[in-house]
């Protein structure tokens, strides 16, 4: 799988104000911001991430992704 495929996926399942994502083949990280995060916590948001995800991860197509997900608030207190 490459990065440009997940992000993809994330962008057609779920709404976001910025996206990244970066990896070698295996292992993958993302930046993810969405205002859909606002008032969940950071397990829930990645719940949320996994659901759009699940049927890659089950398959073993997707074998690791570690996220950051932010509301765009946070986003921007982070980038000063």
């Amino acid at each position: 799988m490459h990065p440009e495929t997940i992000e993809a996926l994330l962008r057609e399942g779920l709404p976001c104000d910025y996206l990244t994502v970066e990896g070698d083949g295996q292992h993958f990280q993302a930046v993810i911001v969405s205002a859909e995060f606002a008032g969940k916590s950071r397990v829930q948001r990645q719940q949320r991430v996994n659901a759009v995800l699940k049927g890659h991860f089950d398959t073993g197509v997707l074998h690791a992704l570690s996220m950051r997900t932010l509301t765009p608030e946070e986003w921007e207190a982070q980038r000063g």
